[in-house]
């Protein structure tokens, strides 16, 4: 691909490392920018610098917030005996939508894979477990997605916290297996955040 500007190039190879963009996309996406007015462009650059500046991790949850403690976390309204372990904020987002939970979060950051070289001390799972020590917690209910990742790590976690007298339990499986948790419709995800199952019941399966 011939460019007649380095400025315009550079703004396109930096566009086009966006998952999903290829170079044509990107230069759709680029030359679109620059027909716009300046201060839209000017607007889009200044959101995305305080995306990587200025937002931060929930101390209590991880889930990404505005303010040291996120909304959630800070609402008393909340049953903060009862944590949903997801993997990362779009889970958070899909799970609210149903508006049928009403407890808190806990935000792994990923899921283990060795195959992408992602262990437990990569994500946040020793405060999962310090939570679960703390004796704050009644029920924990593992969200992740019905994957073979998910399931290690969903396991994992169990076996961390194993004979403790929490209630442990498990989205019920009206999500397809190997479906991601993001893309579930949100009666279907509404009903298995609901009827949510044990989680021994199944690891019987």
């Amino acid at each position: 691909m011939d460019f007649s500007s380095k400025i315009l190039e550079r703004a396109v190879e930096e566009v086009a490392l966006l998952p999903g963009i290829g170079k044509r996309t990107a230069l759709r996406l680029v030359l679109h920018l620059l027909d716009q007015p300046s201060d839209r462009t000017t607007n889009l650059a200044s959101a995305l610098v305080d995306l990587k500046m200025k937002i931060k991790h929930c101390k209590k949850c991880h889930n990404i917030s505005d303010s040291e403690i996120c909304e959630i976390c800070a609402d008393s309204r909340r049953d903060h005996s009862l944590l949903c372990v997801v993997e990362d904020i779009r889970d958070v987002m899909a799970i609210e939508n149903t508006q049928q939970y009403t407890g808190v979060y806990h935000v792994l950051g990923g899921k283990i894979n060795p195959m992408e070289g992602v262990g437990p001390s990569d994500l946040t799972i020793d405060s999962l477990v310090e939570k679960i020590n703390s004796k704050t917690v009644n029920e924990l209910i593992f969200a992740l997605s019905s994957t073979m990742e998910g399931d290690t790590t969903n396991y994992y976690i169990y076996k961390q916290i194993q004979g403790s007298s929490v209630k442990i339990s498990t989205i019920a499986r009206g999500i397809a297996v190997g479906d991601e948790l993001e893309y579930a419709d949100q009666i279907s995800l509404g009903r298995s955040i609901v009827q949510r199952v044990p989680f021994e019941n199944s690891l019987k399966n």
